[in-house]
């Protein structure tokens, strides 16, 4: 009865564990979207002036800025770079997050940025959303775990059991 009790127990806090990945990825989500805003507004400027002067190009605005002879326009150059690399950075962050789910959990997973997963982790807000791809995730995750969990235990009675059945003495014959 305690086993089946404890099964149970495992399933729903797996169950409870699947149901934040969509929360949590959600929240990486909007992460990225509100940095990449942020530094698509900053870059803006920059931009109109690249578009003004150079076709578009603000690594060429960069390299105008890094060749000035004016002091000022050399250390603006750096800073112009940071955004620019900053922004090239978070809009393939943010196409890459804003595809199909699995693709999306598969880069938080393995390729995420580090600074925006350390954010989400820091500021993440438990959630049990009531969406047809939490229920999936929840019940899949809890029946992995549960599955795992099973598996290790019964794997290690029989183990046990083995052990205990090799140091018995054998009966005698005759």
């Amino acid at each position: 009865m305690a086993r089946g009790y404890l099964r149970i127990v495992v399933f729903v806090c797996g169950l409870l564990a699947g149901v934040q990945l969509p929360g949590f990825m959600d929240q990486y989500q909007k992460r990225v979207d509100a940095h990449f805003r942020e530094v698509k507004e900053n870059l803006s400027g920059f931009k109109e002036t690249a578009d003004k002067y150079f076709q578009g190009d603000v690594e060429s605005l960069i390299s105008y800025y890094k060749a000035s002879e004016d002091p000022v326009f050399e250390i603006d150059a750096e800073s112009v770079e940071k955004i620019y690399k900053r922004w090239q950075m978070l809009k393939k962050e943010h196409k890459t997050v804003s595809g199909p789910w699995y693709k999306a959990a598969l880069h938080i997973v393995f390729f995420h940025n580090d600074e925006i997963l350390e954010e989400t982790f820091s500021r993440y807000s438990y959630t049990v959303p009531l969406t047809p791809e939490a229920a999936a995730w929840g019940v899949g995750i809890a029946f992995l775990i549960s599955f795992a969990a099973e598996t290790l235990l019964l794997a290690l009675f029989i183990g046990i059991k083995r052990l205990v059945e090799g140091k018995k003495p054998k009966p005698q014959v005759g």
